[in-house]
């Protein structure tokens, strides 16, 4: 195939790689090439006519909704009016000729090209031949009816093709060249992963967990703390208009060479890059410092689309994101392009800087956790994705689920990313596969060490707790709301010999870990310490419990110290708010029990975004001792935004929705932002009040026509700099419109 002419700017690019390419990197989808009309094979008799050959009148690719194509390849949901398919599957498309065909005499063909410089040995121009029969594997066009002046075509893609928006022609030969259809955009086709097919590299054998992980639009994203596990919904919108050339865009901006484009290892991979905008101007900018001014509060957002639309429009990072945003958008990223993906929530997960396997908490000689040496971090939860694919690049049984973290944590290869990592690989303590598989294997897995800060500098480790990070693995369960707990896909039970043996691959595979000699440092198993508390709500005062239980023979004196903190989600302390020492005489066999009033004037001064408060309580028998330590979360409730609608719930109706909320605090909030929307019901809409009374309530109405019917989800947010993470939702069944 002919080249285009390159201007001089070009020109001096190709100049300057010769040598190591014989074209410019082809890393963008949008730009393209002029394509000739005409390639001749030589000079051109006066007497040529291209009428006198066959001539290409018109081209249809059936790609209305309703049509065969989308509705085969699941593409009908996509608000696009272009033909999207999925690779490896069979579509249908009529060419209309000046005269019939005849396939003893006339020879013609489809040509799909993508990007700038095609070239049939990358992939970017692809040739579909006319065969007798199709070939699985292969590109290829089957006549299925020739009739008059017209052709239907069964085209079969390559099952490991480019993703992306290709440029069709139709071309035909002739004695003196060859001709082609001018540029047309409405022929213009996407094409994605294809999880129904077996020779894609995303295939699932279960159609029930691909229309989860492919088609459902909306998800729940799992927060609040283990024992009070907190839901949101959230709209991951990829059908959503614009959203898949917006998805597209993403890759052209992370300068994925086109290439590369049919691989879904480096499609997650550079795309857990370019979710984050920390070292390439991607989609999202993090904050973690509760001051949101320039932007929005992570807590705001009600999904992807308002997201990635303002990033398409602005190629500006959009503020602000935090872990649960990333992994939502990232989340809509992969299922739009055809990669089956889901989002996890990992309960209390370390952030391992230096890849030992633990966290430090530093105690004074008296037992009080000293914060000022405490720098290490344990996030109440924190949020990545796993995508679907195989793994030729690793043994076999590693393909399957794959972690990848969007949320900018540290640098991998130079860029701020993580994963693909193949979560058998995580289970099984297999870190020396790609790509960062330790930083993952210590997210669920690090220790906690309680060491004592001596007066010399010296330090005494004192207690070693194996089973606070990672305690629980959540997902949304397939077909229903429910969480799925897959906490035994990335690691095996506490104290089990698989345990070992994943933590021994670990280590023999570098992994450093510096105490290998544990018993010593475990808890003493005859007197143990619990903590509880009770209904703790945003704005109250609540109580919390310890309760000691002495098992042994004999008589201890226990002296505990409780410190209280305000903390971001991320685990870093915020500000001390309560501080406590507490002496209890335990009789043998006996159990004691000390109730702590927590007031709400000591930390609603200092409260940040997701109303969470930490405690570290530290006891020390005093006659053997022996430490015993504990940690808790304690996430304040807040109260719920209530959704209400009247009018026809049908397809093409108008419908009123109302949001209502009541000021559950004593003091007024001020710049109040509600949100609004839901995939197939509304767009995103947001309200601002300057002020909210106390005990006041607020009432918003709006008006929504629903564009799809069956059950579609209202996801409603409030966020003012008092109060976040305050939700609401509603499930409604829409009928379809009169036909």
């Amino acid at each position: 195939m002919s080249q285009p002419t390159e201007t001089n700017t070009e020109k001096a690019k190709a100049t300057a790689i010769k040598g190591r390419f014989s074209v410019p990197p082809n890393i963008s989808n949008a730009d393209e090439d002029e394509i000739p009309l005409m390639e001749t094979f030589g000079v051109v008799p006066r007497t040529f006519d291209k009428k006198d050959y066959l001539e290409v009148e018109n081209v249809e690719l059936f790609k209305q909704q309703y049509e065969k194509n989308k509705r085969e390849h699941h593409t009908d949901r996509y608000f696009n009016n272009k033909l999207i398919i999925r690779r490896g599957q069979t579509f249908q498309i009529r060419i209309d000729f000046n005269r019939p065909y005849n396939a003893e005499k006339d020879q013609f063909w489809v040509e799909f090209v993508i990007g700038r410089y095609p070239q049939q040995s990358k992939g970017t121009y692809i040739p579909i031949p006319i065969v007798d029969e199709l070939e699985t594997g292969k590109w290829g066009a089957k006549v299925i009816h020739n009739d008059y002046n017209y052709v239907t075509l069964s085209i079969l893609s390559s099952p490991n093709c480019i993703i992306g928006k290709f440029r069709l022609y139709v071309a035909v030969l002739t004695p003196y060249g060859i001709l082609r259809t001018p540029r047309r955009s409405d022929t213009d086709t996407y094409i994605l992963c294809n999880p129904w097919c077996k020779e894609d590299a995303v295939y699932m054998d279960d159609e029930k967990e691909i229309e989860e992980y492919v088609l459902n639009d909306v998800g729940v994203i799992y927060h609040g703390e283990v024992t009070n596990i907190k839901t949101r919904s959230w709209e991951y919108g990829q059908f959503e208009e614009q959203i898949l050339d917006a998805c597209l865009f993403l890759m052209d901006k992370a300068q994925l060479d086109l290439s590369g484009r049919g691989n879904p290892i480096k499609i997650s991979r550079v795309g857990s890059a370019l979710i984050n905008g920390r070292d390439d101007d991607g989609v999202l900018a993090g904050s973690w410092n509760n001051d949101y001014a320039y932007g929005v509060s992570p807590s705001a957002w009600t999904g992807s689309v308002e997201i990635l639309l303002e990033y398409y429009s602005s190629k500006l990072p959009v503020k602000y994101g935090q872990c649960w945003v990333f992994a939502g958008v990232f989340n809509t990223f992969l299922r739009c392009l055809g990669i089956p993906a889901r989002l996890v929530t990992n309960y209390f997960s370390a952030h391992d800087k230096d890849a030992n396997l633990q966290t430090n908490i530093y105690l004074d000689e008296d037992g009080k956790t000293n914060t000022v040496q405490t720098k290490d971090s344990i996030w109440n939860y924190h949020c990545w994705n796993e995508a679907w694919m195989t793994r030729p690049d690793l043994p076999v049984g590693f393909g399957g689920w794959q972690a990848v973290d969007a949320t900018p944590q540290e640098a991998s290869d130079g860029m701020y990313r993580c994963g693909p990592a193949s979560v058998q690989a995580i289970k099984h303590g297999h870190v020396c596969f790609p790509y960062d598989t330790p930083f993952l294997f210590a997210e669920v897995n690090s220790d906690i060490v309680y060491s004592k800060l001596m007066k010399d500098g010296t330090r005494e480790v004192q207690y070693i707790d194996k089973t606070h990070v990672g305690q629980k693995l959540l997902t949304k369960e397939v077909g229903g709301n429910r969480p799925l707990d897959i906490t035994d896909l990335y690691k095996f039970s506490e104290g089990t010999e698989e345990e070992r043996l994943a933590l021994d691959a670990a280590l023999m595979y570098g992994v450093k870990k510096d105490f290998r000699d544990e018993e010593q440092f475990l808890s003493s198993p005859d007197t143990t310490m619990e903590f509880q508390e009770d209904s703790a709500v945003f704005g109250s005062d609540f109580k919390v419990t310890l309760t000691f239980n002495n098992q042994s023979s004999n008589r201890y004196t226990v002296s505990a110290f409780l410190t209280g903190h305000v903390v971001f989600y991320t685990g870093v302390l915020k500000s001390e708010f309560k501080n406590k020492t507490v002496q209890v005489t335990l009789e043998p066999l006996s159990t004691k029990t000390v109730d702590v009033q927590i007031k709400a004037g000591e930390y609603m001064s200092n409260i940040v975004e997701q109303a969470s408060l930490h405690f570290f309580v530290t006891a020390r028998i005093n006659e053997t001792k022996k430490i015993m330590a504990k940690q808790k979360v304690v996430v304040l409730q807040v109260p719920e935004l209530r959704i209400k609608t009247t009018g026809e719930k049908m397809v093409g109706k108008e419908m009123r929705v109302v949001l209502e909320f009541t000021n559950p605090l004593k003091k007024k909030l001020q710049n109040v932002v509600l949100r609004i929307g839901g995939p197939g019901l509304m767009k995103t809409k947001t309200q601002i009040y300057r002020e909210v009374l106390a005990n006041a309530n607020v009432a918003w109405e709006e008006t929504c026509i629903p564009l799809v019917a069956g059950t579609r989800k209202l996801i409603a947010t409030l966020d003012s700099e008092t109060l976040r993470h305050v939700y609401g939702e509603m499930d409604l069944e829409i009928l379809p419109g009169d036909n």
